[in-house]
């Protein structure tokens, strides 16, 4: 890339720094979460910133099986998967460019019911952020673990319906705008059994100020969390066997 003016370099060497805070606010913000919560979504910079379960089966990822009322075996997860290895190199370089795919794990409280992973890059003028968290609800006081997962979900639901992801999920999409630049972000929240996951994606371009298209932010979103499903299944299948999420 030729050299960038003056201002405008100027403008663009806290991206780092504000790269961590980014990280930063992430971290606090899904900490200050409720333990049973699916992790609220982290504030963004506007600049470039960026359970226990039944004891039968439990294996590596801590997944048990459980009759289902379909009559198909139901999941449940005794605990959440390793969160930045449940997301595939292929979806992160695609929805980050130039992130380091190992990502960064968010400090949570109690990573033995929620962890959380997240990406951040700017490549030339294009700032993406990308954030995953996974929580795992525990039976107690006369409510089974997707009983307790069912609360945490409606109580982190978005307005808009998202189909086919998990047992239920739903979305919101929004503009925010500070200091003139725009940053566009989308917030998954799906259900699977027990598990509840929360996924953030946002971006802005510090070049023309605004910030990117509906649907390339909504679409990234989407796939997203059909990549955490994914690792969430095989998390499972990796403890049970031949069983699926």
């Amino acid at each position: 890339m030729a050299p960038l003016p003056l201002t405008l370099a100027a403008r663009l060497l806290p991206t780092a720094v504000l790269a961590i805070v980014g990280w930063t606010m992430a971290s606090s913000q899904h900490d200050a979460a409720s333990p049973s919560a699916a992790g609220g979504s982290p504030s963004r910079p506007s600049a470039p910133s960026g359970g226990s379960g039944s004891s039968n089966g439990s294996g590596p990822s801590g997944a048990a099986e459980s009759p289902g009322s379909s009559g198909a075996p139901a999941i449940t997860y005794t605990k959440p998967p390793a969160p930045c290895t449940a997301m595939t190199a292929a979806t992160i370089k695609k929805l980050v460019p130039e992130a380091k795919t190992a990502g960064k794990s968010l400090a949570l409280t109690d990573p033995s019911h929620r962890t959380g992973c997240s990406w951040n890059a700017l490549k030339g003028f294009d700032y993406r952020w990308l954030d995953v968290t996974f929580e795992v609800a525990s039976s107690g006081n006369g409510q089974s673990a997707e009983k307790a997962a069912q609360a945490s979900y409606d109580r982190s639901k978005k307005p808009n319906t998202a189909a086919g992801i998990g047992d239920e999920a739903s979305m919101s999409i929004q503009v925010t705008t500070e200091d003139g630049q725009q940053t566009r972000e989308a917030v998954v929240v799906f259900r699977k059994d027990n598990a509840v996951v929360t996924v953030t994606y946002n971006g802005s371009d510090f070049e023309s100020k605004k910030a990117p298209g509906v649907s390339e932010v909504r679409d990234g979103a989407l796939a997203a969390a059909k990549d955490a499903l994914a690792g969430l299944a095989k998390a499972s299948t990796s403890a049970t066997g031949d069983q699926s999420a």
